[in-house]
């Protein structure tokens, strides 16, 4: 018989601390109209000084294990995607291990920016379906606002903080139908931090490691990529485009989220929407958005979700999943 995996469990966490378009009218040259138009975002959640990756990370994981109602000691397997790392190592999932109060199981951190989640997703799927696990925690989490520049308008205008989780178990039926993960590192310099140890390293010394972006090339690529990503998912599914109840997508830019539904002919309000009020939160945009579909009872069991995702690297993903 084989063994599939399921989402058993959804939790999300954003910091308190709310930073709106009207803030950010007041320490760089943009507007509240500006922003909404090119990107639809109308505030973010920053993280207060103090609170780091893990401590989102453990507030959306908590409510993920209570979602799914088991015990932290039946997880067997953490893997936690951030680009943001609370220290160089341990791991984040290994710090994450620790305040769950869990021992001996694998935990380690995957780096594939907005993607990291479907990628994480992608490798617990397999840990499962090998056997080798029974039941995982798979968490996105970004303090994404400690690598911005906040005089710069093109990217202080974008991201914001947060976590989303999801627990995965063995199971008969198929939950994880398919992923689909790819990368193409000849775009790293349209989306990055050129700083890191090894690498220009005064300048994270000095607190200047900031994010790059050449948001009109990144646009482009995400909106034809992200296109052709559909098309592979259903055909790898022998699928039409009528068969997908929800687009769960990356919350990067709303033009971006409305490409991808029309290549799907899907209606927007079959789409889940959190741009608005969180930002692009990185890794954790889609388990977020997830979460925030499945308690506002919007997602029901049995429906057929496409979850989407492109990051720096150039990373891009998708998950097929029957809830």
């Amino acid at each position: 018989m084989n063994t599939f995996s399921r989402i058993i469990g959804t939790g999300g966490y954003l910091p308190k601390n709310v930073v709106t378009n009207a803030d950010l009218e007041k320490t760089v040259n943009t507007s509240d109209q500006w922003i909404r138009e090119r990107t639809g975002i109308e505030q973010r959640h920053v993280a207060e000084d103090g609170e780091h990756t893990v401590d989102l990370a453990e507030n959306a994981a908590r409510l993920a294990i209570e979602a799914a109602g088991i015990s932290p000691q039946d997880i067997d397997l953490i893997i936690v995607a951030t680009t943001t790392a609370d220290q160089v190592f341990p791991s984040t999932a290994c710090l994450l291990q620790s305040r769950l109060d869990i021992h001996g199981c694998p935990a380690f951190d995957i780096q594939a920016v907005c993607t990291g989640f479907v990628y994480g997703l992608s490798v617990a799927d397999k840990f499962i379906r090998t056997g080798t696990s029974k039941c995982a925690l798979v968490v996105g989490a970004e303090t994404f606002s400690r690598i911005i520049d906040w005089t710069d308008r093109n990217t202080c205008v974008l991201f914001g903080d947060g976590a989303g989780a999801v627990v995965l178990k063995a199971d008969n039926t198929p939950g994880i139908l398919s992923t689909h993960l790819h990368a193409d590192g000849d775009f790293a310099k349209l989306l990055h931090v050129p700083s890191g140890v090894s690498t220009n390293y005064p300048a994270v010394q000095e607190g200047r490691a900031y994010v790059e972006m050449a948001g009109s090339e990144v646009f482009k690529m995400a909106v034809k990529i992200l296109g052709q990503i559909v098309d592979e998912t259903l055909e790898a599914n022998g699928l039409e485009r009528q068969d997908i109840d929800w687009l769960v997508p990356h919350q990067a830019n709303i033009r971006i989220i409305v490409a991808t539904a029309k290549k799907l002919r899907m209606p927007m309000d079959r789409v889940v929407q959190t741009i608005a009020k969180h930002g692009n939160t990185s890794a954790a945009s889609i388990p977020l958005a997830l979460d925030h579909a499945v308690r506002a009872n919007d997602i029901k069991a049995g429906e057929l979700l496409l979850l989407e995702g492109f990051g720096g690297g150039f990373t891009w993903g998708s998950a097929l999943i029957r809830y």
